[in-house]
């Protein structure tokens, strides 16, 4: 069965139509509103340093809480984690109030909270506002909260369950705590096409294969263009950035702003690269289940983004909430 992502706390994050070079090399931090200090606050988070955060230092994840102010929540914007080597974790901090924290932010892990923990991994904050001439109506406004995702690369040392420490330095200084639990697999285990390898060649829906009916494989509003090519009639020929995502019937709510990145991308990428949107469900109805591309690529989830190569192989893959950063920095590994 189909799972989405643990994100309902993340329900109205930020994410276009259009083209043009000159506003996908828009500084990101610029989209984001500057009120109530949440610009200074997102550029803050951009550049954590490890070293203003607690060493672990044989402490157990309860000691470390412990030492900072409870009160945020974590939502957690990814579901896959694996191990052995490092592992993306996508998360929100959320205020009793509801409104998103943002500041310098790492990540702490252990079996149990009596058990020793392993981190700092400091989480980047990245930005989910595209130029306004890219968002599509399902993605929100700059009048909407969350404008930013945190993502940490988390070495977990074996599979199994795990409490999660996230922490945020406020802007006076404090250290703000939340908690929450993921579980963790084998990378052996796991079925999901990984860096590194032949992406599988299967072949996405076009609006020729779609009979000219663009609204029969795009949810977005307004459709996108990035339907022109197969990517079995691409893949192993030229590098291809391939987004899984259903941005009305995301259930988790990301696939429209992150749909729209990818657009943005397309803009200033696609002389070098082919981008292609591939929606989720057939005919565009949940029950009636995931699509073949989907099934090919195993995807638990959505949305999923994978940069291949022009050799065919997968220099990127992402799970959940992508800011405009990571997924330019997955394009660039492509090429």
């Amino acid at each position: 069965m189909h799972r989405v992502l643990p994100l309902l706390l993340l329900a109205l994050i930020a994410a276009g139509c259009g083209s043009g070079s000159d506003a996908a090399q828009r500084d990101p931090v610029q989209n984001v509103p500057s009120e109530n200090g949440v610009r200074e606050g997102v550029k803050a988070a951009a550049t954590p340093d490890e070293a203003a955060f607690p060493a672990a230092g044989g402490k157990t994840l309860q000691q470390l809480a412990d030492t900072m102010t409870a009160g945020p929540s974590l939502a957690v914007a990814s579901s896959v984690f694996t191990t052995p080597g490092q592992t993306r974790m996508a998360f929100g901090m959320i205020a009793a109030d509801g409104t998103p924290i943002y500041g310098p932010t790492a990540i702490y892990v252990a079996p149990t909270p009596g058990d020793q923990a392993v981190g700092p991994f400091v989480a980047p904050a990245d930005v989910l506002l595209t130029d306004p001439r890219y968002r599509s109506k399902q993605a929100a406004t700059t009048q909407d909260p969350f404008v930013a995702v945190y993502a940490a690369e988390v070495e977990f040392p074996a599979r199994g369950k795990y409490a999660v420490l996230a922490t945020t330095k406020t802007s006076d200084g404090k250290l703000v705590g939340a908690t929450g639990q993921v579980d963790v697999s084998s990378k052996k285990a796991d079925p999901i096409p990984e860096v590194g390898s032949k992406a599988p060649k299967v072949h996405t829906e076009t609006l020729a294969s779609a009979g000219g009916d663009v609204t029969k494989i795009d949810t977005r509003d307004p459709p996108s263009d990035m339907h022109k090519v197969d990517f079995a009639d691409v893949v192993g020929k030229k590098p291809v950035a391939l987004l899984f995502a259903t941005p009305q019937l995301c259930q988790s709510r990301v696939c429209g702003p992150v749909t729209d990145i990818e657009l943005q991308m397309q803009s200033k990428y696609g002389d070098r690269m082919d981008f292609i949107h591939q929606e989720v469900y057939n005919n565009n109805q949940i029950n009636d289940g995931l699509r073949e591309p989907l099934r090919e690529f195993h995807l638990p989830t959505e949305p999923w983004l994978f940069v291949v190569n022009a050799k065919g192989v997968i220099t990127a893959r992402l799970e959940g909430s992508i800011g405009v950063h990571q997924f330019e920095e997955a394009v660039k590994s492509g090429l």
